[in-house]
């Protein structure tokens, strides 16, 4: 199959959320460095968001290659316009404190390692190569969070009540994962990938025996919903992005 006929409007969308997921929560986690409350975290947040940034170099050039109108990487991840990104609203957040952080990242991790493993048998095979290599990466990070989250959920006191308050703000914005998507089930009947919302069983299946050993409690499902994958993001999107564009929008087109 070439890339000239699965280049379709819902394959782009579908690649693009990939990476601007990819894209926006490591830019959060970058905010870490230099204030993470030990030296190994430091590091290793550091490193997490370099991963993500990694993957999302992959992803959005893969999408500017679909696309087929010449934007490259860098325009893709720092010259669009708010609405154009299709992020879910989860990875937007403020990081708050360190407990957050952590559950963000363990349930993120676990949606990123069913997706990619799911990628894997993609019709598109530059989209199935770049899940294989990003596949290692996210296993890390879910262990690495998982393992943090029990050790906060079955810490101390103080600890486990942070995690659980984590856990309670973060829950509801799990929903957008799942939620039904129109260019979602073109992508599946293409063999592209996976429906996102198919994923939900597997991922509670692999996210809620670790919150039970953390000694947490898993919220109810709420009416709650966020769009951010629709483009229509929270309040601290705009904050997030007028942050990282801008070197590219006060000097276009600067070379180092």
């Amino acid at each position: 199959m070439t890339q000239q006929n699965i280049a379709t409007p819902e394959h782009i969308e579908y690649v693009l959320r990939m990476g601007d997921n990819a894209l926006i929560l490591g830019q959060r986690l970058s905010e870490w460095c230099g204030h993470a409350p030990v030296l190994e975290e430091d590091m290793a947040l550091a490193n997490t968001a370099l991963d993500l940034i990694g993957q999302a170099r992959l992803l959005l050039t893969h999408a500017g290659k679909l696309e087929g109108q010449g934007r490259d990487e860098d325009q893709l991840a720092f010259l669009r316009v708010e609405r154009d990104y299709r992020n879910v609203t989860l990875t937007e957040l403020p990081n708050e404190d360190f407990g957050r952080t952590v559950v963000r990242n363990f349930l993120f991790a676990a949606f990123q390692v069913l997706l990619y493993q799911r990628l894997a048998t993609s019709s598109d095979a530059e989209l199935a190569a770049i899940a294989a290599k990003s596949l290692k990466e996210a296993r890390y990070h879910l262990s690495h969070a998982g393992e943090w989250v029990i050790r906060l959920g079955d810490g101390t006191e103080l600890s486990h009540a942070r995690a659980q308050a984590a856990l309670d703000y973060l829950w509801p914005y799990t929903a957008e994962f799942f939620a039904a998507n129109p260019a979602d089930d073109a992508v599946a009947a293409a063999g592209i990938g996976p429906a996102w919302a198919s994923l939900e069983p597997e991922w509670e299946a692999l996210v809620v025996p670790v919150l039970n050993e953390a000694t947490l409690t898993v919220p109810a499902r709420t009416p709650f919903r966020t769009y951010g994958k629709f483009g229509r993001h929270s309040e601290h999107m705009g904050h997030l992005l007028a942050t990282m564009q801008y070197m590219q929008r006060t000097y276009p087109g600067a070379q180092w």
